[in-house]
């Protein structure tokens, strides 16, 4: 198999580094302890500083926030908790004005049920936007089918007294979803890109968009009542994405869209790629289900370039995100393995999307019963507040957050990290430094190294006359390997900006749960 070469000239989202914000949980400047889009404008500088090239903003549209703003009431307004149009306006001219770009999160298959088309839907049966959701007719003893809802437990559906009929919802009763086989359906959120197109947004992260499109009979899962998220793959949903697609190519810009595809086989996340003519990207989530084991990330390597090299798909990489708990956390705790989890997350081939507080080295916070905020009841502890001053409040204006502080802030908070050069803050800052000088890791070819030692994971990454080799020891062992070729160490997750990034020979020698980037020996 021959990998893909980026071309001379690709579109910005191929060589760039995304950065997830969690709005509640990025920086308050209200004092109501809840995150606001004036606080992320007012960290600017830590991502400049951090050298990313993109973030991507978890939803801020108008919102009951039954899910936490993934229960849109309007997809063309901002929630005064959040701020206002005129702040995003400010704030996106300020992005762009440090040379990065802007991705919003954009939630497709279903709205709030506060939103006016559903409320409208809801008022009759005959209304005419009664078909712009699924609506059944059956006794309020039996849903219509065996679906059952991702949260909370229980069926997928909601029995509406005062029309007699029930309504789908892969979510909470709060979310109910619409009904893409409907043309109207299909406009109206166009027109909600565009509306975002038009005010300079760079691109769309696309929540659980392998749903919205569904056979229109709703038949049973064959496998027997559960959650069709992991298992549904209709067709038609392939048309509406080259809808989409059209939409956005048809901006300036390169404007890009990266689908949650939340299906676990690479094989069929890749068909969402089309003929490129549906996702630009798609998050392949077995990164996130993949444990400190370097046999595990090999089959994982190996199957997203099976997969999508032949289709033409460009790659993701993600360890973190707003519903899992956090990769350190996942990983033990250990802060060694979190460091070298900087080089696997930032040096495979494909776009890298790092968690607002990955850089500090976070875990999840404890969050007691009486305090959880989330529906799903799970999730609450990877969107605690990000700490970013040593004292008291850490940077935070309100006596109370919404969410409690992840561990050790004294510590971990960006304003510590940032004067400190053996941080984990300046791991990252220096490895995406590399990652920027480098065509390998940016745009290279992508070959995995074979049987150099067990529990070492390893690849090398070539881009014409430019070349990396990247090797990660995943044991809790020191090792020593043989390249058969001479290298020196350009950097190490053991020590990197404090050791004036000098290349120097490499000997072999990998420390345990360690990480390195060499080059060869000119």
């Amino acid at each position: 198999m021959a990998p893909n070469v980026v071309s001379p000239t690709p579109p910005w989202w191929q060589t760039a580094v995304v950065y997830q914000i969690y709005p509640r949980s990025f920086c308050d400047t209200s004092g109501n302890g809840i995150g606001d889009i004036e606080g992320i404008r007012s960290r600017l500088d830590h991502l400049e500083w951090l050298g990313v090239d993109a973030l991507w903003m978890s939803p801020v549209f108008t919102s009951p926030m039954a899910d936490h703003g993934y229960d849109v009431a309007d997809y063309c307004d901002i929630d005064p908790l959040f701020g206002d149009l005129a702040a995003m306006d400010t704030l996106l001219a300020d992005v762009h004005d440090r040379g990065m770009r802007v991705i919003l999160d954009w939630v497709p298959n279903h709205t709030s049920d506060q939103h006016r088309w559903f409320m409208e839907s809801r008022s009759s049966n005959d209304n005419p936007r009664r078909d712009w959701y699924y609506w059944r007719e059956g006794t309020s003893d039996k849903p219509p089918n065996n679906w059952q809802a991702v949260f909370p437990a229980g069926p997928a559906w909601t029995f509406d007294e005062a029309s007699g009929e029930w309504y789908l919802h892969l979510f909470t009763p709060d979310q109910p979803d619409l009904n893409w086989n409907n043309p109207d359906v299909r406009a109206a959120m166009a027109d909600t890109l565009r509306f975002w197109l038009d005010r300079g947004v760079d691109g769309f992260r696309m929540d659980v968009v392998h749903m919205i499109g569904k056979d229109p009979t709703l038949p049973d899962l064959l496998s027997g009542p559960g959650s069709p998220l992991l298992e549904y793959d209709e067709p038609s949903t392939h048309q509406h994405l080259r809808e989409i697609r059209r939409v956005l190519d048809a901006y300036d810009g390169d404007r890009c869209s990266v689908g949650e595809v939340y299906l676990l086989e690479p094989d069929v996340v890749a068909t969402y790629y089309g003929n490129d003519d549906e996702l630009h990207m798609s998050f392949n989530f077995m990164s996130v289900w993949t444990g400190w084991d370097a046999d595990a990330w090999r089959r994982v390597v190996k199957g997203a370039q099976d997969a999508f090299d032949p289709v033409g798909g460009w790659p993701t990489w993600v360890l973190s995100n707003h519903d899992l708990p956090r990769h350190r956390q996942r990983f033990g705790g250990d802060a060694a393995i979190a460091r070298a989890a900087v080089l696997l997350l930032l040096c495979l081939r494909g776009t890298p999307f790092m968690y607002a507080g990955e850089e500090l080295g976070l875990v999840d916070a404890e969050v007691a019963p009486d305090q959880i905020q989330d529906p799903s009841g799970s999730r609450d502890g990877c969107r605690a507040p990000i700490p970013w001053e040593p004292g008291h409040g850490h940077g935070w204006p309100a006596a109370k957050n919404w969410l409690p502080f992840p561990p050790e802030a004294a510590l971990r908070n960006a304003q510590t990290q940032r004067v400190d050069p053996a941080s984990i803050a300046w791991l990252y800052k220096d490895v995406l430094a590399e990652r920027r000088g480098s065509s390998a890791l940016q745009r290279g070819s992508q070959e995995l190294l074979e049987g150099l030692c067990d529990g070492i994971l390893a690849w090398r990454r070539s881009y014409e006359d430019d070349e990396r080799i990247i090797v990660i020891n995943m044991t809790n062992e020191d090792v020593e390997i043989d390249l058969a070729e001479p290298t020196m160490i350009r950097m190490s997750s053991v020590a990197s900006h404090q050791n004036g990034n000098e290349d120097h020979a490499f000997d072999g020698g990998i420390p345990a749960n360690s990480g390195m980037i060499l080059v060869p020996r000119r």
